[in-house]
């Protein structure tokens, strides 16, 4: 056992959580409690501050997203950041009390968690923990969707479709902090101004009604040569337009499909741009990757977030801190499309 190990660690542990009494509306979540085993070999219990609200939390209590196997059904949450309070054996990179956060399979609605050492991130120095709660689920899939797959590099030109969600400003601080030129997408003009205060170059309204007419936009703004990367947080009803914008030798990656998952695609188009398009997802990954990205996002994105980095530093935006008693409040604004950034969960 860990000399940090404190006397109670090797007992089970009831804290409250948030349940899905049922698959439904936002009113099925209900106050509850779980019992959390000791940490396992490996793991730490991380003392939860902040969860993360995402819209895949929305289609889990739909009962509309199968949770990958080892998490509960009934307890949404992908993400959380707080303080480690218990560590179990064969664990040595975290110590009681140490500030973390990190992204889930599930079951993060809830004051506390046994989480895989390895998977946690040290919080940024200097930040409170409920503030970290808007980073691990945004940021790191941002990050990897930019630099590890579709390789953005300076002098680009990204194009986010939902640039006010929580990973399309987590997306256009790093590609502005890479030096690419970013157009974005959005419904509303207030999103638009304040997605401008955090970089961005083109800020460009879609309407539900003419869903293609962006396309237009972009292609208007960029002298016809179209975008060298996508980062599609809509899906199916954005893929006519996403193939007209698409430069020669562009990279799209479909994140999200909040705008239906399934469209028809023209296989010539992409075929004549020499297009590549690619999807990602974190939750259904197997532990040895989550544990690989955890520690390279701590080692090379991090200290981006501290003071003293400069004109480059990240931040994570939040746009609402709510009480986790509140959890159907917040997935109603989430569903209503009436955020800008992050919506948390606070555990008091």
């Amino acid at each position: 056992m860990s000399e940090s190990t404190p006397p109670d660690a090797s007992s089970a542990l009831s804290v409250p959580c948030l349940r899905i009494r049922e698959p439904g509306a936002p009113d099925v979540l209900t106050p509850s409690e779980v019992i959390l085993p000791p940490p396992p070999y490996g793991h730490v219990r991380v003392r939860i501050a902040a969860s993360g609200v995402n819209r895949a939390d929305l289609l889990q209590r739909q009962g509309r997203y199968p949770v990958p196997a080892g998490f509960p059904e009934d307890i949404p949450g992908l993400e959380f950041a707080g303080e480690v309070e218990a560590v179990g054996e064969g664990c040595f990179l975290r110590r009681i009390g140490d500030p973390v956060m990190g992204i889930l399979g599930g079951g993060g609605y809830a004051a506390a968690v046994n989480v895989p050492e390895r998977e946690t991130i040290r919080i940024p120095e200097e930040m409170e923990p409920v503030t970290a709660g808007a980073i691990p689920e945004v940021f790191v899939t941002a990050w990897d969707a930019l630099e590890g797959q579709a390789g953005l590099r300076a002098g680009e030109t990204l194009l986010i479709h939902a640039v006010g969600s929580g990973v399309g400003t987590a997306a256009l601080q790093l590609a502005v902090g890479a030096g690419a030129r970013v157009i974005g997408t959005t419904r509303t003009p207030e999103k638009v101004a304040a997605a401008q205060e955090l970089g961005l170059h083109d800020g460009i309204l879609a309407s539900s009604a003419a869903p293609d007419e962006w396309a237009d936009e972009v292609l208007s703004r960029t002298g016809g040569r179209g975008v060298d990367v996508i980062l599609d947080l809509v899906g199916g009803a954005y893929l006519a337009g996403n193939l007209r914008v698409l430069a020669t030798k562009a990279r799209w990656v479909v994140v999200g499909v909040p705008g239906g998952g399934q469209a028809n695609l023209d296989l010539r188009r992409l075929m004549t741009r020499r297009a590549h398009l690619m999807g990602t997802v974190l939750r259904a990954r197997p532990p040895e990757e989550k544990a690989l990205l955890a520690r390279a996002f701590e080692t090379r994105v991090i200290s981006r977030f501290e003071v003293g980095a400069g004109s480059g530093r990240l931040r994570p935006v939040v746009d609402t801190v709510l009480s986790w008693r509140d959890g159907a409040d917040a997935h109603r604004r989430l569903e209503a499309n009436d955020t800008f950034g992050k919506m948390l969960l606070r555990w008091e």
